[in-house]
């Protein structure tokens, strides 16, 4: 089961702390150079309580005050949005500046796979075929490389079923090099365009471990090579970086497990470390919870902005045209029932984490921060929806008092809940007609004018 907090949780600590740090400025009657430096001292400090080492957290300040104090600050009439906005940009550079993509170029690409026993590499090869696959139209198989875990074997397996992708594995045989020429093959007769390779990991790096790898590396020249790390583990996770880096010089790095207790700083140290780019980042074991790296998005969302771009893609992967008209009939018609409303409830759920995803609203991460939001908000509400009959789902003006009785014994729910949601559904109703004439059409047009960057 998936976490229930956002990955952007693991960042809640160092964002408060940001936020503290350059309100120092604001509403300040003089703004002084003692002011700008009180300032980069408490940003650094944020950024080492966060686990960001000291070094990187040093040189990161220094070149915030550098253009700080280029760009006049002082004079500026808006001294702390100017330094928010420089710290953004650092942060955005920090992190590697600019989205990194997988290079798929190959036919076939093949893909290695490489971290620590732990890391989710398992789980993370899942979810990249399942993301080559779906979104990007590839015919993936998966290489199960551990010839260690029987476990990590028959994971994979289930994986594969679970997202419809053939996973190719030798239970008997202990040699990974071969188990790699052997898949390629395999996958070459059958037209496979995507060869992901899971490998071994261990509790600690050791040289057998490495030299494994290495030989597998040479041996299958892969067109990719990530790095999966437990961003849990804090600078720990640096330190492995390094040392695979070292043996691999891969090409980029994923983070997992960003919904786990954690402070970030390793997430905002690996780049500058290896100097190589966090290409994904993982959360929660569901086959859909995986992200491209997006490092001004990251640094937004660190900052408080939000992420509206990432909230709309997600939206955007949901959504089905054809029904999307269909729905569009069923609201002028005002014909839009409790079926119709199930479905929606269904896609916003496929789009992720309810707290992440309250995240990418401007302004909702703070307001929001301290409040927990169950994953199973919706729980309630579906169990009354299915309890109905689909005469009552498609006319819900029948529903009397006695069915609504009914209603709430057979979802586990009360009379008020569903009186509750039966108000909701009728409230909801109205604004959509509404929304759908020009009044309502030209009350959307002045609030998205009032929007910033809009």
């Amino acid at each position: 089961m998936q976490s229930k907090r956002s990955y952007l949780g693991m960042f809640q600590s160092l964002q408060e702390k940001l936020d503290k740090a350059l309100h120092t400025l604001k509403g300040k009657g003089q703004i002084t150079e003692v002011n700008v430096a009180e300032t980069i001292k408490e940003v650094r400090r944020a950024l080492v309580d966060a686990d960001v080492s000291y070094k990187v957290a040093k040189d990161f300040t220094n070149k915030v005050k550098d253009k700080a104090m280029g760009q006049n600050v002082i004079t500026s009439l808006n001294p702390n949005q100017l330094m928010v906005k420089i710290v953004h940009d650092e942060l955005a550079k920090l992190m590697g500046g600019e989205q990194s993509e997988l290079n798929l170029s190959e036919n076939p690409t093949i893909i290695l796979i490489a971290g620590l026993q732990g890391s989710g590499k398992t789980t993370f090869s899942g979810k990249l075929a399942n993301y080559l696959k779906k979104k990007k139209g590839k015919n993936p198989i998966l290489v199960a490389g551990d010839v260690y875990r029987p476990a990590a074997i028959d994971q994979l397996k289930v994986l594969g079923e679970q997202i419809g992708v053939p996973v190719y594995a030798e239970e008997d045989n202990k040699n990974p090099v071969q188990i790699a020429q052997n898949a390629i093959q395999k996958a070459k007769e059958n037209k496979h365009n995507v060869i992901i390779i899971d490998t071994a990991g261990r509790l600690a790096i050791d040289e057998v471990m490495m030299n494994e790898i290495r030989d597998v590396h040479q041996t299958v020249k892969p067109t990719e090579t990530l790095f999966v790390v437990d961003s849990m583990t804090g600078q720990d996770a640096v330190n492995t970086a390094k040392a695979f880096n070292d043996v691999l010089d891969y090409n980029g790095v994923i983070l997992t497990k960003l919904d786990g207790d954690t402070r970030g700083g390793a997430a905002l140290t690996i780049r500058t470390v290896v100097d190589k780019p966090i290409k994904f980042i993982s959360t929660g074991e569901k086959m859909e919870a995986i992200d491209v790296f997006y490092p001004e998005r990251m640094a937004d969302r660190i900052l408080g902005m939000g992420d509206v771009v990432s909230l709309v893609e997600r939206a955007q992967e949901q959504f089905d045209e054809e029904e999307a008209r269909k729905l569009h009939k069923k609201i002028v018609k005002n014909q839009f029932d409790f079926d119709d409303f199930l479905k929606q409830i269904q896609q916003v759920k496929k789009m992720g984490n309810m707290k992440d995803l309250l995240g990418m609203i401007p302004g909702a991460g703070k307001a929001m921060k301290n409040v927990d939001i169950d994953d199973d908000a919706f729980k309630g509400v579906e169990a009354i929806i299915k309890s109905m009959t689909p005469k009552e789902r498609q006319n819900p003006q029948i529903i009397d008092k006695s069915r609504k009785m009914r209603i709430a014994k057979g979802s586990g729910t009360s009379m008020q809940e569903v009186n509750q949601l039966m108000k909701q559904f009728s409230e909801m109703g109205k604004m959509m007609k509404f929304m759908q004439t020009a009044g309502g059409r030209k009350m959307m047009q002045q609030m998205m004018k009032n929007q910033p960057g809009m």
